[in-house]
């Protein structure tokens, strides 16, 4: 049985580009409904109950197909959001150091055309989604974006730093201005657990 694991920080740390009362509401209330969903549906999957969250959506065909695709959508919420979390943080903005850096420079040129690329990702997803920045199998960086609770891991990548563009991440401060949303989430990067995600998938 999945559990919600807690936020790193205070419901209001993000503040002011992620307010309290969205923070409170996507973890309570939507993070819990993707937990409660996924462990309703191992129930019909023993084979894969104890596994880890990232096991299960690595290898969704071996999900029972009359819950696959509750797995994947729930699963992938669980293992989006938990990822989603940790890659914030209130002291966060500024730019990488580092490996991380040099790996960004060797993979975009350099940190400015990272960031336009992973912005440009996360603005023009249609509809519901996210956007990622994933080591790949040969060790490099690569921008993506998946629809709904897909994960780049699904694509055989390992995500490091993803941005939830659900119109529950930001709606209530931001209604329809998605770019206004995504372009405050560089403020609240905590690039030092980014880089501790890239020394884990190496």
């Amino acid at each position: 049985m999945f559990t919600l694991p807690d936020l790193p920080y205070d419901f209001n740390a993000l503040e002011p580009y992620i307010d309290a009362r969205t923070m409170e509401i996507h973890h309570g209330k939507h993070h819990q409904a993707y937990i409660n969903n996924l462990n309703k549906a191992l129930e019909k999957a023993p084979a894969l109950q104890g596994k880890t969250i990232e096991e299960i959506v690595r290898h969704l065909g071996s999900a029972p197909e009359e819950v696959r695709t509750a797995i994947r959508n729930h699963g992938g919420g669980h293992y989006n959001h938990s990822l989603f979390w940790k890659v914030m943080s209130p002291n966060g903005e500024g730019q990488p150091t580092g490996v991380l850096l040099e790996k960004i420079d060797s993979a975009f040129g350099n940190f400015d055309a990272f960031k336009n690329s992973f912005s440009n990702a996360a603005i023009t997803r249609f509809g519901s989604g996210w956007a990622w920045l994933s080591v790949d199998n040969g060790g490099g960086l690569v921008v993506t974006s998946t629809s709904n609770q897909d994960t780049a891991a699904m694509d055989g990548l390992t995500p490091i730093l993803g941005i939830d563009v659900w119109e529950h991440a930001y709606y209530l401060l931001y209604q329809n201005r998605r770019p206004d949303y995504v372009d405050a989430f560089w403020n609240v990067i905590d690039w030092e657990r980014v880089s501790k995600n890239l020394e884990s998938a190496s």
